[in-house]
């Protein structure tokens, strides 16, 4: 393609020529007996036939030549480029203006010599000022960027305090299920992200063969189903994906920080994870001990004994938030409700124990 627009350039160069200069060199010769629309209509025939015959021969070095000039431009860096565009715009004006006055003056090397050499020269220094200064330009343009940020920060400082980060699921809390009733009592705002790579493991375990695994899956699925079609809540599918990473926690981790969100989890371990790295984390299990009522030794309560206890002539009762309260004595009131006095609360890492005995051995001592 080139090649031809080469070609081409050629023969409208060379019949130009051949239309402007022909007909003086005819008359030059002295042959008048051709008029001058015929000498120039010949001429700028014969000036493209002739120009035609040198494209062959000049072609492929002005194709290489420019090929050449191609890479070079490619090579350079746009920033680098840019200045020195900028730096040769500027000095071609400059030129321009010194050279009007130089128009006025009659001694014919100064008019038109003078003005061509100005013209490379200053033209020539205000790339190379461009090029060679770039940095600093970049330093002008940062700070006054930095300036303008500045401004704009204090501005809308007010508005980033409430800005609504995304919150992305993880499996676990899915499967638990808990996560629609909070989306549904609206305590969690924002967009509800599911990421791809989580609902592929949603289905890998919906299509186990273990049982277990089979109901817990689909109930997962049966979650998102109900959160994106009967909750007036926003969600959102991630497509993408971090082939470079097997993990579905660290690609959790990554997309985190990629969107700037926050994870929704029940898992200890990637709790653990998200505030070694510095990412955000919700925790369903915290927020379920929060919200756990407050009991204190010397409070009563009605329970209703299911099962006995790992010691001897102890029940089990729950709370209606399953917190396990270890009745002492309570053997003898299995499936009976009853009134129980709270001697002692024990906080462990897998939740709240409360140790109680039953109010009517209270009344009889």
């Amino acid at each position: 393609m080139l090649k031809k627009i080469v070609h081409i350039f050629f023969i409208i160069t060379g019949g130009t020529l051949g239309f402007l200069y022909i007909p003086d060199i005819i008359r030059f010769l002295n042959i008048t007996e051709i008029n001058w629309i015929l000498s120039s209509y010949f001429g700028s025939v014969l000036g493209a036939i002739i120009s035609f015959l040198l494209s062959y021969l000049l072609a492929d070095y002005i194709v290489g030549f420019l090929k050449w000039i191609e890479e070079g431009l490619i090579k350079i860096p746009v920033v680098d480029l840019f200045f020195g565009s900028i730096g040769l715009i500027l000095g071609l004006f400059v030129a321009y203006l010194i050279n009007i006055p130089l128009q006025d003056i009659s001694l014919k090397i100064v008019s038109e010599i003078v003005p061509l050499f100005l013209t490379i020269v200053i033209g020539y220094l205000g790339f190379q000022v461009g090029f060679r200064r770039r940095e600093e330009f970049m330093n002008i343009l940062t700070i006054s960027r930095k300036e303008r940020g500045r401004k704009q920060a204090s501005e809308t400082e007010s508005e980033e305090k409430y800005e609504l980060k995304p919150k992305i699921l993880d499996t676990s809390v899915i499967i638990d299920g808990r996560i629609a009733d909070i989306c549904q009592t609206n305590f969690l705002e924002g967009t509800i992200v599911i990421p791809q790579f989580i609902l592929e493991e949603l289905q890998h375990i919906a299509d186990s063969s273990d049982v277990l695994k089979r109901n817990r899956g689909r109930r997962g699925l049966d979650i998102l189903n109900r959160i994106q079609k009967e909750l007036e809540i926003e969600v959102e599918i991630y497509e993408g994906d971090f082939e470079d990473i097997q993990e579905v926690d660290s690609k959790l981790v990554k997309l985190a920080k990629l969107i700037n969100g926050i994870v929704v989890t029940n898992d200890f371990n990637l709790n653990k994870v998200c505030d070694f790295q510095g990412v955000a984390v919700l925790n369903i299990n915290d927020l379920a001990n929060a919200v756990k009522p407050v009991v204190l030794p010397g409070e009563e309560l009605v329970v209703q004994v299911i099962k006995d206890g790992k010691e001897q002539r102890q029940g089990i009762a729950y709370l209606d938030d399953g917190t396990m309260i270890v009745v002492e004595d309570g053997r003898d009131y299995i499936g009976k409700t009853i009134e129980v006095l709270i001697t002692s609360v024990l906080q462990t890492s897998a939740g709240r124990m409360i140790f109680a005995k039953p109010k009517l051995l209270e009344k009889a001592l």
